[in-house]
């Protein structure tokens, strides 16, 4: 639980130590992710004071509300979609987003695929494995993985950097944290989205670039 009385740069600094204190690697190899969801402008500016740069936002209409503006004066802030995406949001997604963490299926990779060229922007795009196999999750199975990025790859002509899950509240998630980096590993994919506040350091140890991070920098969601 955060430090209500911290300020933004204090919170930052101590799950930086965090990370650091989970890896060998270094820390420019781990983005801290701030997961601005709910949050509104007035709440995010201390922290972009604060010194950080990346965001994540889980749906696409929410961040439209707030999010260009915010880039307009903050350039070099870099925005993730780290929710389910529709395939009729493709549009907006492709234009706002840096980095989209949740291609899941081959509706939604055509769509990107067909927003890319139209626009010639071309955010960074990771797949979501669903790795607890839950019903109610997006996400790609662990066995169809391989295929569905190789169908990224040569249907759609979509670079794939890295594979994002979240895994199920009541396992230990050490072991979907190792299983998407084992799935990684043998597509030959560098980036590894997992890890939320509370199992970051879990995450990192396991191989994490990204670490998606609300509660621990923001406080408790209103």
């Amino acid at each position: 639980m955060p430090d209500m009385e911290a300020t933004p740069a204090s919170r930052i600094a101590a799950i930086q130590e965090k990370i650091k204190a989970s890896t060998g690697r270094a820390v420019s190899e781990i983005k801290l992710i701030a997961v601005s969801k709910t949050m509104t402008s007035d709440r995010i500016e201390p922290v972009i004071a604060a010194g950080q740069r990346v965001f994540g936002e889980n749906r696409v209409q929410e961040a439209q509300g707030k999010w260009p503006d915010l880039k307009a004066r903050f350039p070099d802030v870099e925005l993730h979609l780290i929710g389910p995406l529709q395939s009729n949001k493709a549009r907006d997604a492709v234009e706002l987003f840096d980095v989209i963490h949740t291609i899941d299926r081959s509706k939604i990779a055509r769509a990107i695929a067909s927003e890319i060229e139209r626009t010639g922007r071309n955010p960074r795009l990771l797949v979501q494995v669903n790795t607890g196999e839950e019903e109610q999750k997006a996400g790609v199975l662990p066995a169809d993985t391989d295929g569905f990025v190789s169908q990224c790859r040569d249907e759609f002509g979509l670079i794939i950097e890295g594979l994002m899950c979240i895994p199920p509240l009541d396992e230990e998630p050490s072991l979907h944290f190792a299983l998407l980096n084992k799935i990684a590993a043998r597509n030959g994919l560098k980036e590894l989205s997992m890890g939320m506040s509370a199992d970051y350091e879990s995450a990192v140890a396991l191989g994490a670039t990204y670490v998606r991070v609300g509660t621990a920098i923001f406080g408790k969601r209103g």
